[in-house]
């Protein structure tokens, strides 16, 4: 197989490029050479912003795109349309954001979505953007050729933008931890070398159309994920079980303050831990143990030095230390009991 990724060199992009190689596909990579992509993909420059950004890929054809493009849709309407006759299938890594909110437990891929952002017009907002981009590619390859791949939230190693990270840094400096309830808390995400797997399984099986791309619900707990965490640090945090009520009246923002978690019963919850995952999965669609991915990710960040990189269009996450410690001085407990298991 002969795979063009426009981007490739961090976090999604690198793990599709790096999923490729090792089935011993002819992988090349389109980037702007701020990053280094995987050794053995053919590298090409390029920046999709600046007038002429797609020159290099004036020749060639390839049996598969993969893009993951997250800014105006513009940028996803040019390559598009100059690639509709020099590749087979055109994979757009989108999101479940492009659903109208809220989206209810348990919607599908039929669920009302939220009006795209025009091809031709610059940077709105992310679920505007990504389903602009959608739109753009449906149109250049039809829905035959295109696969939206419609993520729920990505961990795993190379991640950019912090939450999995900042939970592994944060138990690694121990101490009493603010553990947001209940443990049982049901989640759903996805490895980001699960969702490269079925990415490139896609392009093999010639598939069409949309995907809700995550875990099944409660592939793992909030109490799953921290004590994971806890494990493959090795320290003696003390995860300190928090009842949502407790967390939300303290004024602590979930999903950004504190990664991963929503509130129980919640829209959000529902929007972001609930969606209905059944296509993929009838599509081969394989979830590792939450075990794996934060042990494997605890090893990339380690090799790091401890400190991830992060997207400059991403808000920063995470709880600052003096919020935690009034929190928990505070005594309010609930919802499991302190301690690192319920």
């Amino acid at each position: 197989m002969r795979l063009l990724v426009l981007g490739g060199t961090e976090f999604v992009g690198r793990a599709v490029v790096e999923a490729a190689l090792g089935r011993g596909w002819e992988v090349t990579v389109l980037h702007r050479g701020r990053h280094a992509p995987p050794p053995g993909a053919r590298a090409l420059h390029g920046d999709r912003t600046a007038p002429d950004g797609l020159a290099a890929l004036a020749r060639g054809a390839w049996d598969a795109v993969v893009d993951t493009w997250s800014a105006a849709p513009r940028a996803v309407r040019d390559a598009a349309r100059l690639l509709r006759d020099r590749a087979g299938r055109y994979v757009y890594v989108s999101s479940c954001s492009v659903y109208a909110w809220a989206p209810p437990a348990g919607y599908t891929e039929d669920a009302p979505l939220v009006e795209g952002a025009s091809a031709s017009a610059g940077q709105r907002d992310y679920a505007r953007d990504k389903r602009g981009a959608e739109l753009a590619v449906s149109d250049a390859f039809g829905a035959d050729r295109s696969v939206l791949v419609r993520s729920g939230l990505v961990l795993g190693p190379y991640e950019n933008v912090g939450r999995l990270p900042w939970w592994l840094n944060r138990v690694a400096r121990g101490g009493p931890v603010l553990a947001p309830g209940p443990y049982d808390l049901p989640l759903q995400y996805i490895d980001v070398r699960d969702l490269a797997d079925w990415t490139l399984g896609a392009v093999e099986g010639g598939l069409g159309g949309p995907y809700n791309l995550a875990s099944p619900p409660g592939h793992t707990t909030m109490g799953g994920l921290l004590e994971a965490c806890a494990k493959v640090t090795g320290t003696a945090a003390e995860l300190r079980w928090t009842s949502p009520g407790t967390v939300l009246a303290a004024g602590i923002e979930p999903w950004g303050q504190l990664p991963v978690w929503t509130p129980p019963g919640s829209d959000l919850h529902d929007a972001l831990q609930r969606a209905d995952v059944s296509r993929a999965l009838s599509t081969g669609l394989a979830c590792r143990p939450v075990e794996d991915t934060v042990a494997d990710t605890w090893s990339w960040l380690r090799d790091l030095g401890g400190t991830a990189p992060r997207r400059p269009d991403r808000p920063p996450v995470g709880l600052d230390p003096q919020t935690e410690a009034r929190v928990l001085a505070e005594g309010g407990t609930g919802g499991g009991v302190s301690g690192t298991t319920p």
